[in-house]
Formats: structure tokens, sequence, C-alpha cells
């Protein structure tokens, strides 16, 4: 009996003995400060593949982001996970992981009202008159579409128009440059508070709630998620999109980039755009000073010449 305890006792010494190590580890991960040269380089990284500015007085917020990789990999230090981000492995395996942490993905169901009272009075009838969404299917992009309530309130919109003009029909291309956030999109499952921004008749016909009262969740009707197709997109690269829209919807992202990206960018939008087609941005974004084929409709509305 005295033998048993002694061991239990020895086991409980060693294992609180590694606990407290590992909690040093771990304190000592937290206290640690990613290192201005680090930081330089992950900047420099981040804009020129992915378009966003991160000036110096992002550090901190860097620094806190990257501790979730920093724990998935069990590495120590900033430095450890720069030089692995910068090999050639970490380039084909970590780039993907580091930009999940890096964007941000603030959004909601019918973000910017004004917009939807824009797209019922003005976009969707100019379309409508013009045979658009008749013979053929409106090609809509939601770029920048995060975790899926943009394009979902685009099908809700669209659908409802739908039902008031006979014969019309649409598809939506969602795109994002996080794998993990398209992910979420795809799933479209959504806390219940999430509901409350969606008005009461369209939240009859396109949400299910679930029966869980522990853990309310909801989920867009599939007869919305069959309308929205997600593809994953880097802004940087040089696309070009299978067929030009009707619509484009870019809304609070550009505001992450420099003006020369933003140029750039807004230049490609307009080669995916069809004459007559109308480009959204955010409230919070501009285009005054570029040279682009467009006229403004409305405030950051704007329709594509030609």
């Amino acid at each position: 009996m005295n033998g048993k305890t002694a061991n239990g006792k020895a086991d409980s010494v060693v294992d609180e003995k590694a606990l407290k190590e590992s909690m040093s580890k771990s304190m000592n991960l937290f206290r640690a400060e990613m290192g201005d040269g680090e930081f330089q380089r992950f900047s420099d990284l981040i804009q020129s593949e992915f378009g966003i500015k991160m000036p110096p007085t992002k550090k901190v917020l860097l620094q806190s982001r990257f501790q979730k990789r920093l724990r998935a990999l069990g590495m120590q230090s900033y430095k450890e996970y720069c030089d692995y981000v910068f090999s050639e492995h970490g380039r084909e395996q970590e780039r993907r992981h580091l930009i999940d942490v890096v964007t941000t993905n603030t959004t909601h169901f019918f973000r910017e009202p004004k917009h939807w009272d824009i797209m019922n009075q003005i976009v969707l009838p100019d379309l409508w008159r013009r045979g658009v969404g008749r013979s053929g299917a409106l090609k809509m992009w939601s770029a920048g579409c995060s975790s899926g309530e943009e394009p979902y309130t685009l099908a809700m919109v669209l659908s409802e128009f739908g039902a008031r003009h006979n014969g019309f029909d649409f598809s939506i291309l969602a795109t994002d440059i996080s794998t993990e956030i398209l992910q979420k999109a795809k799933n479209a499952v959504y806390s219940m508070e999430k509901a409350d921004e969606i008005p009461m008749d369209m939240k009859k016909k396109y949400v299910l709630k679930s029966k869980n009262k522990a853990r309310p969740l909801i989920k867009i009707d599939a007869s919305l998620r069959n309308k929205v197709q997600f593809q994953r997109l880097n802004f940087m690269e040089n696309f070009r999109l299978q067929q030009e829209q009707d619509i484009i919807f870019c809304r609070n992202v550009v505001i992450y980039f420099d003006r020369e990206t933003q140029v750039v960018l807004f230049n490609k939008f307009c080669n995916n755009l069809k004459a007559g087609g109308y480009l959204f941005i955010g409230h919070s974004e501009s285009l005054s000073g570029m040279q682009l084929p467009i006229k403004q409709v409305a405030p950051t509305v704007f329709q594509r010449l030609g």
C-alpha cells in the first residue's frame, strides 16, 4: 500500500512538473514579440501576394493573429514561424493558413440597406427591361464574399424579384481568398442571431431553424444555396472570369489595399463587367480620380460604359 502511495506521489510530482514546463513554454510564447525584421518580411509578403496593406501600426494585430498558427505548429517564436513561411515547404503548405488568419471577415445579412433599395428600384428593373435574366441567367459576382452573408442576401433579393417577374433567372459567383471562410460560406450555417438581420417574409421562405435549443442555429435553404457557386480567387492574380458579369458587388474589401492596387483591381472588375452592367462598392470606399470606363448612377453604385 505504501509503495503504491509513493509511486502515486512521484507520478503526481512528475505530472505537475511537466504541466509547469508546458505552461512556462506557453507563457514565453505569449510574451515573445515579433522582431521588426520578421514583421517587415511578413508585411511585404502580405501586400505583394494578397494586396493587403500591413503598416507598422498593424504589428501587434499581426502578432496576435499569428499566435494561432504558432500554437498549431508547436513553434516557440515568430522568427521560427517566419523562416518556415519563407521555406519551400512553407510556401506550399502554410501560405493558405497565413491568409486565413490575416484576412478580416466582418459581414452580415442585408448590410448597407440602401444598396438593396437601389437594386430593386433602379438596377434590376433596368436590366430586366433590356432582357437580362430572360433568355439567359443574370450573372452576378460577389467579390470578397467572406462567410457568405452577402451572396445569400443577393440570392434572396433576386429570388424575390423573380417571384414578381415571370421567367427571370440568375446565378451568383461568390469568391474569396480564404479557403477556411469559403468552407463556412458553403456550409451556410449561422448563429440564430444572424437571422434577426433578415426581413421576416424572407426569413420564413429561405431560412431553416435547428431544433437544438441548446445550440440554436440557422441554415440557408437549398433553393438559395443551389444558386451560388463558391470559388477561391486572389485579386492580385491576373484573373479573367469565364463570363462577363451583369452586376459586381465588391464592398468593404479594397479599403485594405493601397491606392495603386485599388486602381489595378477596379480596372480588372471593369474588364469582367458587361457594358451596361453595374458595380457596387462599400460606402467607405471611393473611385474618385480613377480613370475607369464607368459612370456613377447613385452613391457607391456605377454603370459600365461602352
